[in-house]
């Protein structure tokens, strides 16, 4: 089975502040596991469903390479990584990890989402998470999920 994980925050629990704007912003490390022996790429998304105006995108990344098995604390905000690693636009429109920075009163979810891709998408750096989606549709093998809390 194809898994996300992360040692920075327990799956459902609080995300530490560090990895938000009330700390240093840093994107926190996540691992996952072998994915179907098919994969050429993976694509990640990381977004907020309970932000007010509907569902907030935090981070877009696409073409990690298919050998990775993980991402470290503090990812560049780079729109090209030296590994090939393709970054978005997210809704805060700045390229790379912008972490929780939800309004005060109930925690939100944020989810990131990991997806086994068939191929390497051909798509602009800094395209959007909407643009991601459209492109990946048809290449997904596998998806994992990993999920934390953060509220003010």
């Amino acid at each position: 089975m194809f898994t996300l994980t992360s040692a920075s925050f327990a799956s459902g629990g609080a995300i530490a502040r560090q990895f938000t704007c009330d700390g240093a912003d840093v994107s926190p490390q996540l691992s996952w596991t072998d994915p179907p022996a098919e994969t050429k790429s993976f694509a990640l998304l990381a977004d907020d469903p309970d932000a007010p105006v509907g569902n907030w995108n935090h981070w877009t990344l696409w073409n990690l390479p298919p050998d990775l098995r993980g991402l470290p604390e503090g990812i560049s905000k780079q729109a090209r990584l030296p590994d090939g690693t393709q970054q978005g636009s997210n809704d805060f429109r700045r390229t790379g990890y912008n972490g929780p920075c939800p309004p005060p009163g109930k925690p939100h979810r944020y989810y990131f989402k990991l997806f086994a891709l068939d191929a390497k998408l051909e798509l602009r750096p800094g395209s959007s998470n909407k643009q991601l989606e459209s492109a990946m549709k048809a290449h997904i093998l596998a998806q994992a999920e990993y999920m934390g809390l953060y509220g003010r």
